[in-house]
């Protein structure tokens, strides 16, 4: 008898496995669907199979056939796989399975956070996928809801992450777990999101490491790409931190709802794995703030550098003006004691005086040195 292990989380730049099913389909596919007149239970389904002990033993075309074709003994259930449904192939699969109101309402308007609630015998839980987009270097987030009931599975995506052909790849090839039933399919989603994020958190360190080279390669533009990239760390933080949550919810109710032993060893390496996970995350918050401190700090710095720059040659220009000033004061002087005995007038002082001539160069020579003093003694010169 195999044992089912967790899945390694997958390397960044690795490649993700190759979409066979139509659970991958992309949103045109559903388009012809709109237009079918058939009834709502019995349109085409993006992926559906009926197991039984672990294998599939049937693989019906619409919801309507796939209810007709569950039957009730233990051992069998039901995986259907939606993607991005309209409203009302959402109401006909709450009619069919018994579906609370409240959840059908919340897988239609999609947009939730995190979550996990019970509606009777119904679990009805609420993941976000993250990927990393390497050519754009940014996080993509997809939403993926999940209806477990106790002989059924029905997955709602709202996004081309998570793969969930992977998964259910993974869980047929392994009919030991897959017959453990809905809980098991449950875990094995969990596992493969929580998986997911792992060449997420590879990406983010690579764009921090960078951001860090670039603030202290004093980069004009890093202010923006670290606010950029908080909010996408802000945003990985609100699809991860709740999934503790979730994944405590979980096992708390281990107990009263009889899960299998074996699966709850493989709850709880998810839940090693999203505490990680979460771990990371925090971290790189914090980093982030640390680098956007260091950041303000460093643009501070040389701020103040360039306005002491400023400042110093501000200083340097005001000292030449005051000698240029000092200067031409002290040569204004003589010029102005030199015009008055340049005019062509009798009657001006001393202009007869033999002694006029050497009084007026004295003089000259006085205001020159009286001005020399005075701005030497003021630093000027």
């Amino acid at each position: 008898m195999p044992e089912w292990r967790p899945r390694p989380l997958r390397r960044r730049g690795s490649k993700p496995e190759p979409v066979t099913r139509q659970d991958a389909a992309p949103e045109h596919s559903m388009d012809p669907r709109a237009r079918d007149e058939r009834p709502l239970a019995d349109r085409p389904l993006i992926d559906t199979a009926i197991y039984r002990d672990g294998v599939r033993i049937s693989t019906p075309v619409s919801l309507g056939e796939t209810y007709r074709q569950l039957p009730g003994a233990d051992g069998t259930m039901a995986w259907i796989g939606l993607y991005r449904p309209a409203e009302e192939e959402l109401l006909a699969a709450a009619e069919e399975f018994d579906l609370h109101k409240l959840a059908v309402e919340d897988a239609i308007v999609a947009h939730q956070r995190p979550k996990i609630e019970r509606y009777g015998d119904t679990l009805f839980v609420v993941l976000r996928a993250a990927t990393y987009l390497d050519d754009v270097e940014e996080v993509s987030f997809g939403e993926l809801h999940l209806f477990i009931g106790p002989n059924f599975v029905l997955t709602v995506r709202h996004g081309q992450a998570p793969d969930l052909s992977v998964v259910r790849r993974r869980m047929e090839a392994d009919p030991e777990l897959l017959r453990r039933g809905p809980e098991a399919v449950l875990y094995a989603v969990l596992d493969h999101v929580v998986d997911g994020y792992a060449p997420v958190i590879a990406g983010l360190q690579n764009d921090i490491d960078e951001i860090e080279t670039e603030v202290f390669g004093a980069d004009p533009h890093v202010s923006r790409r670290i606010y950029e990239l908080s909010r996408e760390v802000i945003e990985f933080q609100r699809a991860t931190r709740p999934l503790l949550g979730i994944l405590r919810s979980l096992e708390a109710g281990f107990e009263k709802y009889e899960i299998d032993e074996e699966l709850q060893r493989y709850l709880r390496d998810v839940a090693d794995h999203a505490t990680t996970v979460a771990e990371r995350v925090d971290g790189f918050r914090q980093m982030l703030d640390n680098i956007l401190t260091v950041n303000a700090t460093l643009v501070t710095q040389a701020q103040n550098e360039e306005m002491k720059r400023m400042t110093e040659a501000s200083y340097a220009q005001n000292e030449e003006i005051k000698r240029i000033s000092s200067w031409a004061a002290i040569l204004f002087a003589p010029t102005l004691i030199g015009t008055v005995y340049g005019m062509n007038f009798d009657i001006i002082p001393e202009l007869h005086w033999s002694l006029g001539y050497p009084f007026a160069l004295v003089l000259m020579m006085a205001v020159c040195l009286g001005l020399y003093t005075i701005f030497k003694r003021r630093n000027w010169l």
